[in-house]
């Protein structure tokens, strides 16, 4: 829930309105009958239903008449034969824009006053990209509420953020100043800066001496700064360089290379044979309809063996059994058995060529 200042505008005494009162009328009634309508979304209409009856109060004080349609979704508003005031119709016409707008009633009344007015400003169409726009509607309330908060109390004014719309309310002039933050925030410029911008105003306005002077000299100057191609350039090289040096430290990898560009030649490749020609050099080009059919179907069969084969092949994969080896047989066991005996006792000493050539004699025998 949001901040709700009390409207009031502060003038000079002399320039103060009096209220338009029944004996102000002098024309007696309206020879026409005025009316307004306005559609509201389908979440609202409870609400209304609940707090109808203080909106026709309200009303009822100035002579109009309203009409809630919960078929067709509609509010309506016009004129009696009690109305006085001619403006009047416009200020209840104003007042049911608010409700459907998400208003509440107690705040919604206040339109009635003759001091107060209201502004609804559409931004829905002014940003194309849906994420952008929901940030951007996000930095007119800012944290919390606060930028919102700001905005309401140096203008005097109540603001409401509601879907595709923003509803103002408050002095004429402070309208003008909500609708240029929003219209502004909404352009990617931020909001600060006009908040800033108006507490100089504020500041400045409390100086009697500087109410004929120029404020120009006070107000913050911001300039969007375009950066030229070659300073993008370089600043881009200045963060690859800074991310090459902090992977160097980490131990990582650097990053890898960029492919080297092609040289550039002015002559276009060389023109590729069309499909005619490519079939002359087949002599397909040459072949009678039935005979191209017939070279179709061959080939088309000729893949579908091809393709049979292989799945039969992968299919056939499961079911092959693993090579194993074979348990060794007494003979092998024995001979290797031998031969390792045999290994030992030459290790512990050498034997004479003589000894050497009647074991190799006795192997061959054995085997």
């Amino acid at each position: 829930m949001f901040f709700q200042p009390d409207i009031k505008l502060t003038t000079d005494p002399s320039w103060k309105v009096d209220p338009f009162e029944a004996k102000d009328n002098k024309g007696g009634n309206f020879t026409e009958e005025s009316s307004f309508a306005t559609l509201f979304p389908k979440y609202r209409e409870k609400y209304l239903r609940e707090v109808w009856s203080a909106v026709t109060r309200a009303l009822d004080a100035h002579g109009i008449s309203c009409t809630l349609d919960l078929v067709h979704g509609s509010m309506s508003v016009r004129t009696t034969r009690k109305t006085y005031d001619p403006y009047i119709i416009l200020k209840a016409r104003d007042l049911i824009k608010l409700l459907a707008r998400g208003v509440s009633v107690t705040q919604a009344v206040k339109i009635l006053d003759d001091t107060v007015a209201c502004d609804i400003i559409k931004i829905g169409s002014l940003v194309r990209n849906k994420e952008k726009f929901v940030k951007r509607r996000q930095r007119i309330i800012g944290p919390d509420g606060s930028t919102l908060k700001a905005i309401e109390l140096l203008t005097q004014c109540y603001v409401l953020v509601q879907g595709n719309t923003v509803s103002v309310m408050g002095p004429y002039k402070s309208l003008k100043e909500v609708r240029r933050i929003v219209l502004d925030c909404m352009k990617n410029i931020h909001p600060i800066y006009r908040i800033k911008e108006l507490m100089i105003r504020r500041e400045l306005a409390k100086d009697p001496k500087l109410a004929t002077e120029s404020w120009d000299r006070f107000l913050p100057q911001f300039r969007k700064r375009h950066l030229k191609t070659s300073e993008k350039t370089l600043k881009k090289n200045e963060a690859l360089a800074q991310k090459t040096e902090a992977r160097k430290a980490a131990g990582l990898e650097p990053l890898p290379a960029k492919p080297a560009k092609k040289v550039y030649t002015p002559f276009p490749p060389a023109q590729l044979p069309r499909k005619v020609d490519l079939q002359l050099e087949s002599g397909e080009y040459f072949l009678k309809a039935n005979e191209k059919q017939t070279r179709d179907s061959e080939r088309k069969k000729q893949k579908q063996a091809e393709a049979t084969a292989k799945r039969q092949e992968e299919r056939a994969e499961a079911f092959v059994a693993p090579t194993e080896k074979a348990a060794p047989t007494i003979e092998e066991k024995r001979r290797k058995k031998r031969k390792a005996m045999e290994e030992e006792m030459d290790g512990e000493e050498q034997p004479s060529p003589e000894k050497t050539k009647k074991k190799k004699k006795k192997r061959a025998e054995d085997s």
